[in-house]
């Protein structure tokens, strides 16, 4: 066994000086916060994160590394890959300890007890060990444990996933090691043409096979890059960390995608282009917003209003200050009713403001462009505003995956889309079926649309708050 491996990356992928190693890291940490902003989703229970040179992928890659930085995780899990290939099943490489330029990294095989061991030179790769610098300047005090994922079947994968997820505490954490897709004639791959909608073709596929990896089905995940073809260089690591996180969360697990960004993005050159996505794997709970800022943004949505009514000014009210949270930008909807009768309720699925700014733009949104209804702000009386701010969406593919009064639902076919609330379901006696009815004809489809086979459903949660006659009376 060898005691001290030297990483063959220092000086080739990253700089060998400290000094100059940790400029680089510390640059790519403060460009993910402007990028991203400062708040970040607390606890995840795993991340995907890529693996390109720090210049590339490195601001990319600091949006996970900024969550364990915050998480302060015991034992971090990286699941890698050889490049090379020539790795059957699941092993550990049997090393103690690697060099990096800001120091050694012990290596901590203890939780992966059960997988075999392989000489380090077997499986040396960048997938791994272009993570232990930010590993070192995110979690200095954590243990790693390095899992090379190589070929391997679904019972296999299955059975690691049942090894891992029974052996998690709390402390641990789950990094999955991948980029997206490679795009170029050097990577025999060309779908369609390098011209000038090439990064928003790369965009939709991207986000096509992150979208199915949100579904913690691996499965999906994989049928989805076979249709597609798609370079996705770690879907070892992507499968086997989505069966743990399966087993670990189920039904109480959303994706959140952190960041995003490819290497055309940086060089300006589409021929030969790398997409990096920092994905995050969160608990429903951790995408819950404390009550002051709960209050915040129905005083902003609130005061709007207010405005409006009584000066005819359409102008949005932000909230002064808040938390970071609020900085966050989320899929968030703003209900207007005046008892059981809704004069309004527009929203965005992804968040195109932060939180600050969009719950104000929305209530104007709601009180005068819902075509459905003529323009709430001339309705005389209070109005009640209901404020529901959205988890990410997870892909399903089974109506029993749907919970009625518990998930909202989003359908997806051809150019045609529609959403429902979850609290849509409390004023109705609809079934699970009827939900998804309801959902096609908001999506001008036939009531049956959501049986197509390629209908894509995604269920989310949301988090609903209100406060009566907030908007006051005109």
């Amino acid at each position: 066994m060898q005691t001290v491996h030297t990483s063959p990356f220092s000086g080739t992928w990253y700089p060998e000086r400290p000094a100059a190693l940790e400029s680089l890291l510390d640059e790519a940490f403060e460009r993910s916060r402007q990028r991203t902003g400062p708040f970040l989703f607390p606890n995840g229970l795993g991340y995907v994160v890529p693996h390109a040179g720090p210049q590339y992928s490195g601001t990319v890659a600091a949006a996970v590394y900024r969550s364990l930085e915050q998480q302060k995780p015991e034992r971090i899990v990286v699941l890698a890959f050889p490049h090379h290939g020539g790795l059957r099943g699941m092993a550990v490489p049997d090393v103690e300890t690697i060099s990096t330029p800001l120091g050694e990294v012990p290596i901590d095989r203890e939780f992966a007890a059960g997988f075999a061991r392989v000489a380090e030179g077997r499986v040396c790769d960048h997938s791994f060990e272009i993570q232990l610098p930010f590993l070192q300047r995110a979690v200095p005090d954590g243990r790693v444990t390095p899992v090379y994922v190589g070929r391997t079947g679904a019972e296999e994968r299955r059975a690691a996933a049942e090894r891992l997820a029974a052996a998690w505490q709390p402390g641990v954490v789950f990094v999955a090691s991948s980029d997206f897709t490679h795009y170029g004639r050097g990577f025999g791959y060309v779908p369609f043409p390098a011209d000038s909608a090439v990064a928003l073709h790369l965009r939709e596929l991207d986000f096509e096979c992150a979208e199915a990896a949100g579904s913690l089905d691996s499965s999906l995940f994989l049928e989805t890059l076979e249709e597609r073809g798609a370079t996705v260089c770690g879907s070892g690591p992507i499968s086997l960390l989505l069966d743990v996180m399966h087993l670990l969360g189920g039904d109480d697990l959303y994706q959140a995608t952190l960041d995003y960004q490819t290497s055309g993005d940086l060089t300006g050159d589409f021929r030969q282009s790398v997409s990096y996505a920092a994905l995050g794997y969160f608990r429903r709970a951790a995408f819950d917003l404390d009550a002051p800022d709960r209050e915040a943004l129905l005083d902003s949505a609130g005061e709007t209003l207010r405005r409006l009514r009584q000066t005819g000014a359409r102008e949005a009210i932000p909230v002064p200050g808040g938390s970071v949270a609020l900085q966050a930008r989320r899929g968030c909807f703003v209900s207007l009713h005046q008892g059981e009768e809704l004069l309004g309720c527009l929203g965005n699925c992804l968040g195109r403001k932060p939180l600050a700014e969009d719950a104000a733009d929305l209530a104007l949104a709601a009180a005068l462009e819902d075509p459905r209804f003529r323009p709430a702000a001339a309705v005389p009386g209070p109005i009640d505003i209901e404020i529901s701010v959205l988890t990410p969406f997870r892909r399903i593919r089974r109506l029993e995956q749907f919970r009625l009064g518990v998930h909202g639902a989003h359908l997806k076919l051809g150019g045609h889309s529609g959403i429902l609330l979850p609290q849509v379901a409390l004023n109705h006696e609809w079934t699970s079926e009827s939900f998804w009815q309801a959902v096609a004809r908001k999506s001008m489809l036939g009531p049956r649309a959501w049986r197509d086979p390629k209908a894509r459903l995604s269920v989310f949660e949301a988090q609903v708050f209100s406060r009566p006659g907030l908007a006051g009376q005109s």
